[in-house]
């Protein structure tokens, strides 16, 4: 046995008698995309999900037509608000968005520049419908930061795995002059699928409102805020509770949700659930409180591990996708979410009745 091999096998022994120390810093951020750069063309009619499917996750979402300009002028309920020159942080319960006094075309390079900095790819960047999303990644700095990675570097990096993938999507709605900024997040784990342990599935995990903030708070600073400032806007003052919702049936007999807040509010929420949810939201039209959305069910189970990642997609092919929409009706401050079928009709189909609770437990 060489010098060089006993070197190499003593180094492996110090790692592996090093790895009980390890020590998480769970309060960074270091994203590294599981892919690499796909193409960002969207074919004419805008119906095809991501075109590189080679990182796909079950429930993974994509956009299609049209951003929504218009905006109703009916007030919006009193929400806890801070400002720093043009841009200003507004929240309501556990949600939080971003009011920039700039026109969308202003903003949008700077957008699409902060998440490539951050480490993420896009795998959806589309200006003309206000949605951009990123390609599945994980978070490096849930790895463990010790000696070992520090004396190996990448060798033993590319080795490490945390388990979880986490995406984020943007959406941008324009009221007058102004644009509200919405991130949301998604989230995957792995799971051993067998009791050998030799085995594992990728399965959904609940989205995280603390990783939003945070990426809203940094997307602050991009936009010309100062670190010490876009921290206290979010730590200042208490965010109004969110009212609860709940499913229930109208007089047809259709089930809804209800919430008694006014259509500003409910419209926000319901928006940020389907993002955070799988839904793809094709297209929107505030005015008649609709959002018109394609929705795969994310409880089909994937192979897991690194190596099979590549495979994501291609299972679920012949998986045609719910083409619906989702209406929001209010009368002053009480609002109610149905689920139409792609014509427009009342639907109460048993897809239908789970989509509503998939909603109703979101906004819970």
């Amino acid at each position: 046995m060489t010098l060089k091999t006993l070197s190499r096998l003593a180094l492996l022994a110090l790692a592996a008698s090093l790895a009980a120390c390890s020590v998480f810093e769970s309060d960074k951020i270091d994203y590294k995309s599981a892919g690499k750069v796909p193409t960002l063309e969207v074919p004419p009619d805008l119906t095809q999900l991501t075109r590189d499917n080679r990182y796909a996750i079950p429930g993974g979402a994509v956009s299609a037509n049209a951003m929504q300009a218009g905006m109703t002028n009916a007030p919006s309920a009193p929400t806890a608000v801070n400002a720093i020159g043009d841009v200003r942080l507004e929240r309501n319960g556990t949600q939080r968005w971003l009011v920039v006094n700039r026109a969308p075309d202003q903003i949008w390079d700077s957008i699409r520049d902060f998440w490539q900095e951050n480490g993420f790819l896009l795998t959806t960047d589309q200006r003309n419908i206000g949605i951009m999303e990123t390609d599945w990644a994980e978070n490096r700095a849930k790895l463990p930061q010790d000696i070992i990675r520090g004396t190996l570097g990448k060798l033993v990096d590319s080795v490490y795995s945390t388990g979880e993938l986490d995406r984020f999507r943007t959406r941008l709605e324009q009221s007058g002059g102004s644009t509200e900024i919405f991130v949301s997040h998604r989230g995957m784990t792995e799971v051993y699928s067998n009791s050998a342990k030799d085995q594992t599935i990728w399965q959904p995990r609940p989205a995280d409102p603390e990783l939003e903030t945070e990426f809203l708070r940094r997307l602050m600073v991009k936009l010309g805020v100062s670190q010490e400032q876009s921290k206290a806007l979010v730590a200042a003052g208490g965010a109004p509770a969110s009212q609860r919702a709940t499913v229930s049936t109208d007089g047809n007999g259709m089930p809804t949700v209800r919430i008694n807040e006014n259509f500003d509010r409910a419209w926000r929420r319901v928006g940020l659930t389907l993002d955070r949810t799988g839904f793809t939201v094709e297209d929107r039209d505030r005015a008649a409180g609709t959002y018109f959305v394609r929705y795969v069910p994310p409880d089909r189970k994937e192979p897991g591990t690194w190596a099979k990642l590549i495979t994501f997609g291609q299972a679920g092919k012949d998986l045609k996708p719910l083409k619906l929409r989702v209406q929001v009706k209010s009368q002053g401050d009480l609002s109610t979410v149905s689920v139409l079928n792609e014509a427009g009709a009342p639907d109460n189909s048993e897809s239908a009745k789970k989509i509503v609770q998939v909603i109703a437990d979101d906004m819970k």
